[in-house]
């Protein structure tokens, strides 16, 4: 007997210590648990799912441009997504999804089993919901140990606790990794297949969901047959598991992939976006936005059609441009040599790759491209409708429309002009065209003489303000800053008209010597097609959220810089030049019809070639050059010829498919067109020959010709008898 109870004695002991062991587990288990709950996200943070999402950039006529982001996400909903799309992921990566509560206990033991037979991690028992746990909370981890695991585990139910089926699966198909940097089905849908996700087949929805145990190694792109392998197995999952008949199992599994292996991340207009991008990074601490992260959209100014005629039009012209600069190199061997670094590359390749069939040495291109800059905008409001940053075939991240400060020549001269006419001067005032002596200083910062000369060399007598803009006499400029407009007046007219950069106040600035920007060359000639309005160049329209409450709308800025009487004349004189002046191949060559004012630039050797101009619907300016400045475009390579036709095709390209119709400048009422003597610009007598020209109303001409009198006409009867 005492055996006997000895023997229940010891087997009540181990009884209560395997209960006690099993307790202390189970309070530890739960103290871990409690533990590594304490880390984890709270229900709020769930409840507020907030994946980040790509920021897209819109013209304004509806093209996207541009996507920024850090992860290439765009959220879609639930039923926009195929269900092709949600059948293959139940079907492949947790056929349960409907029935467990967040962890599948047949799949866990399933995995307990083998990787405890195999003594290794050879089998996962993640569940979708599990899934979406350790992609939504970076506090998770992706290191694989059981306390990560724990807390995977401890979040997925926490999710199934908190959302719908049918939520889940949406954040998973708008969270998961796709490969290639896109993060959810839409973005996959668009890098993979350029389609939106609602458009894709039954094939690309098994590809896409093959694609997710391993994004890199079945990644479409770089191991197609692997990624064949994996679609094939997600269809036949999806056959096994009833989601879709034999038939379309057979069909899915014979059709080619189609992938777009490339990816343009350029996107359209990219200098513009950049652009964009530049002033949206000054706009996030005051908006509170991320704009890679926030899924906005981004509404801009440009115009996607004007975009592609002006980057056809400025290509155009630089691969004629680069013909003639390679002829030039290819006849003054020296110079190649020195420019080209041909005791370092190979003279054959180096032809070749101006010749275009290979890109160029990226250290070579600063000397030997043809580089551009092109910018058009509305003169009503300055909004940008299309910008060129440099040539479209070598993007780099200098945007040479915004950034590069150019000297501008001639197309200076209307802010000379403008100074003249603003300080009550007729577009009649006469002046010498004589050669002048201007002190300059070198680059040693001495002074020196310099004897200006016309383009044409040619002199002449008493020459009126308007010969002298529209044939471009640099003589005429000159005397126009040493009798009339001191170089202080002319550079308050410059700032008054917004031009940033420094604007030197010697006689030199007759002749254009001091850079500018081509952005603000080109705004400040549409304030003279906007009566006198200048109006801040204007990219972007409106910034609205993911939910599509606009969070900042933007609107023009204006400010009236001139009178509308001296924007006028400065018009018509602008007029002219494009008539009958250096702009005319614009007219006879181009057939460029609209009414428009413009003007030429040629910089000393040829290194800047100019054409800024305007409509009443749009004002654009082209430059063309190298970016070293010391390089000549060659000689007689002047605005006219390298610069204006880019200008031209492009201009009556946009005003043709534009659809927009003749449109004269409105003549204000403080200006009068009046006839005049047409040889001494005076009130004209019965006997002098007359012409009409525009005056502002109180710089009319007051007196009458002395020299078409009646005692004058009959003296010259009387010698011609």
């Amino acid at each position: 007997m005492a055996k006997k109870k000895n023997s229940e004695t010891g087997w009540t002991r181990i009884y209560s210590r395997i209960i006690l062991f099993v307790l202390v587990c189970t309070v530890g288990g739960l103290i871990y648990i409690w533990a590594l709950s304490r880390n984890l996200p709270s229900l709020e943070q769930l409840e507020n799912f907030d994946p980040d999402l790509v920021t897209r950039i819109y013209s304004s006529d509806g093209v996207l441009l541009k996507e920024l982001y850090t992860q290439r996400r765009i959220f879609v909903y639930l039923e926009d997504l195929p269900k092709h799309l949600r059948d293959a992921v139940v079907a492949s990566e947790d056929r349960r999804f409907e029935s467990h509560w967040g962890i599948s206990m047949r799949d866990v033991m399933r995995a307990v089993i083998i990787n405890t037979a195999t003594l290794s991690y050879r089998q996962g028992f993640s569940s979708i919901t599990q899934q979406l746990a350790r992609n939504l909370y970076d506090t998770i981890g992706f290191s694989k140990t059981i306390t990560r695991k724990m807390k995977e585990v401890i979040t997925a139910i926490q999710i199934e606790k908190t959302y719908t089926k049918d939520e889940i699966l949406e954040m998973y198909l708008n969270s998961i990794h796709f490969g290639h940097g896109t993060y959810g089905a839409q973005a996959a849908s668009k890098r993979y297949f350029q389609k939106d996700v609602g458009d894709l087949s039954l094939s690309e929805c098994a590809l896409l969901v093959g694609i997710l145990p391993a994004p890199a190694h079945y990644s479409p792109i770089n191991h197609a047959d692997e990624a064949r392998r994996r679609r094939d197995v997600v269809l036949r999952l999806m056959r096994d598991q009833g989601k879709i008949i034999q038939s379309q199992y057979s069909e899915a599994r014979v059709m080619e992939l189609h992938v777009k292996g490339e990816w343009d991340d350029l996107g359209i207009a990219p200098y513009f976006t950049e652009h964009i991008r530049r002033l949206l990074e000054k706009e996030d601490e005051a908006l509170g936005i991320n704009i890679y992260r926030d899924g906005l959209e981004i509404h801009t100014t440009l115009d996607s059609r004007m975009q592609k005629a002006a980057e056809e039009a400025v290509l155009r012209s630089v691969e004629a441009n680069q013909e003639v600069l390679n002829k030039r190199f290819y006849s003054d061997r020296e110079e190649f040599e020195q420019l080209a670094y041909l005791g370092i590359y190979p003279e054959d390749s180096v032809r070749i790759m101006l010749e275009g069939e290979i890109p160029l040495y990226e250290d070579l291109r600063d000397k030997l491209l043809i580089q551009t800059a092109f910018v058009a905008i509305d003169p009503s409001n300055g909004e940008i409708k299309a910008m060129v940053g440099g040539r479209p075939n070598y993007h780099d991240q200098f945007n040479r429309a915004t950034q590069a400060e150019r000297q501008p020549g001639s197309v200076f001269k209307p802010f000379i002009y403008a100074a003249a006419i603003d300080n009550g001067y007729p577009v009649t005032k006469q002046l010498h065209n004589q050669p002048v002596v201007l002190n300059v200083q070198n680059a040693q910062g001495e002074w020196e003489k310099w004897i200006p000369r016309n383009y044409d060399d040619s002199t002449g007598g008493l020459t009126t303000l308007r010969e002298g803009l529209r044939r471009s006499l640099n003589l005429i400029s000159v005397r126009l800053v040493q009798e009339l407009v001191p170089p202080e007046v002319v550079v308050r007219m410059a700032k008054r008209m917004h031009i940033s950069t420094p604007i030197r106040a010697v006689d030199a600035i007759a002749l254009g010597t001091s850079e500018v920007i081509p952005l603000e060359l080109t705004s400040a000639y549409a304030t003279f097609a906007n009566k006198g309005v200048w109006c801040r160049p204007m990219a972007i329209k409106r910034i609205v959220d993911r939910f599509g409450v606009t969070i900042k709308e933007y609107h023009p800025e204006r400010e009236e810089v001139l009178s509308e009487e001296t924007a006028f004349i400065m018009t018509d004189l602008l007029r002219t030049v494009m008539d009958r002046g250096t702009g005319g191949r614009v007219r006879w060559m181009f057939k460029f019809n609209h009414p428009a004012g413009g003007k030429t630039g040629t910089t000393q050797g040829w290194t800047d070639a100019w054409f800024v101009g305007f409509s009443s619907h749009l004002a654009a300016g082209v430059w063309f050059g190298v970016d070293d400045p010391q390089v000549s475009l060659g000689e007689n390579q002047d605005g006219s010829r390298a610069a204006l036709p880019a200008w031209a095709r492009f201009m009556k390209t946009v005003h043709d498919s534009m659809g927009w119709k003749y449109q004269s400048f409105d003549v204000p009422e403080g200006v009068s067109q009046v006839e005049i003597c047409k040889v001494t610009k005076d009130l004209p007598t019965r006997y002098c020959p007359t012409e009409k020209e525009y005056f502002i109303s109180r710089y009319s001409p007051s007196r009458t010709c002395r020299v078409h009198t009646e005692a004058a006409t009959r003296r010259g009867r009387e010698r011609e008898n």
